[in-house]
């Protein structure tokens, strides 16, 4: 059976260049505290949009799709799944409404792998709860439609063993003061090596990443989509995961990759966020301040959906409006035409 043991991480194991990013995220973090007791509400706006990216983002890795006026109306409850994937989406809601309201007491235990996965599954009629009874396999399919068995997982009769014994590991390596940024990304790498159900697991493996990364104070997840992010890169997530679970059942496998991929993708999450703070200055903030400010310190000129997507919370109406009325102000000007238009500050505003 494989063996859990975390104290390597005791060892240096990433390059100057992941350290960097690391203590750039420890920066980005306090940053963002400070910004967050000056404006809560800012930050509340956020959390709402980004609950629901998360859901949708952690379904479409999976091939759980709707539209997203379907994914808005279930994740805020203003509509009833209608089919299985709109069930499997709104099990997902639930389970993330848990670790986003309960994270400071949900241990890291079976009990709540178990009940999150209690809760993914509770509205597909075919859910089965509790570990896998058969084994099971992951497949990849090539370009050619061809199928070939990607990784064996852990037999479902070693299944329960296997957790327990990650669990066990896990406790220790955090008491003795294994990095947080280090041990987690291990830890969700051996519960997907693991595979202890038989449907679930990639999105248990994020919402266990959250309530993880939550419980150390790196609560980005509720503001920018960790998930959202994960199937923007699922490829290089994908060959990450693939690189570091070789030689896994054998006890040899390298966690390097994994480790990477996810301090990067956390990174990205932090500097997503920086771009849309970084607009919040100290005079009185409203949307209409923000939206002005971001093409003001635009370097380059900037199309109204690069200004939606930097400011997720500000609707499109309100940035019509803005550029409107500073275009005739004079104080910015507009290149291109209505379909592809980008818009600059003009030197005087500057």
């Amino acid at each position: 059976m494989r063996h859990f043991d975390y104290s390597f991480l005791n060892e240096r194991i990433v390059d100057s260049n992941m350290l960097s990013r690391v203590l750039r995220i420890q920066k980005f973090r306090e940053m963002a505290e400070n910004v967050k007791r000056k404006h809560p509400t800012i930050f509340t706006e956020l959390e709402f949009i980004a609950k629901v990216q998360s859901v949708k983002g952690s379904n479409a890795i999976e091939g759980i799709v709707t539209s997203d006026e379907r994914i808005e109306a279930i994740v805020n409850r203003k509509s009833e799944p209608k089919d299985h994937d709109e069930k499997e989406i709104a099990g997902y809601r639930d389970a993330l409404n848990l670790v986003h309201e309960g994270y400071e007491t949900l241990s890291i235990n079976e009990t709540t792998v178990l009940r999150l996965h209690r809760i993914l599954v509770t509205y597909p009629i075919d859910g089965k709860t509790g570990y896998k009874k058969d084994d099971n396999l992951i497949i990849e399919i090539d370009g050619k439609g061809n199928k070939s068995v990607r990784f064996r997982p852990t037999p479902a009769d070693e299944t329960e063993k296997a957790m327990e014994q990650l669990m066990l590991a896990y406790v220790e390596a955090r008491d003795k003061g294994a990095h947080p940024l280090l041990l987690i990304p291990c830890f969700i790498l051996d519960f997907l090596c693991i595979h202890p159900f038989s449907d679930g697991n990639g999105r248990i493996s994020r919402l266990l990443s959250l309530l993880m990364m939550y419980r150390e104070g790196l609560d980005i997840g509720k503001y920018i989509s960790f998930e959202a992010q994960i199937d923007r890169s699922k490829g290089r997530y994908y060959e990450a995961l693939r690189r570091s679970s070789e030689g896994w059942h054998e006890n040899e496998n390298d966690y390097v990759p994994f480790i990477e991929e996810f301090i990067g993708t956390l990174y990205l999450c932090y500097k997503d966020l920086d771009r849309r703070l970084m607009v919040i200055g100290d005079k009185k903030v409203n949307k209409s301040n923000r939206v002005e400010a971001t093409v003001l310190n635009a370097i380059l000129p900037i199309s109204k959906k690069e200004i939606c997507e930097l400011l997720p919370d500000v609707s499109q109406t309100t940035v019509e409006s803005v550029l409107s009325m500073m275009l005739k102000e004079n104080r910015i000007r507009k290149m291109g035409g209505d379909k592809n238009a980008r818009y600059i500050g003009n030197e005087s505003s500057f």
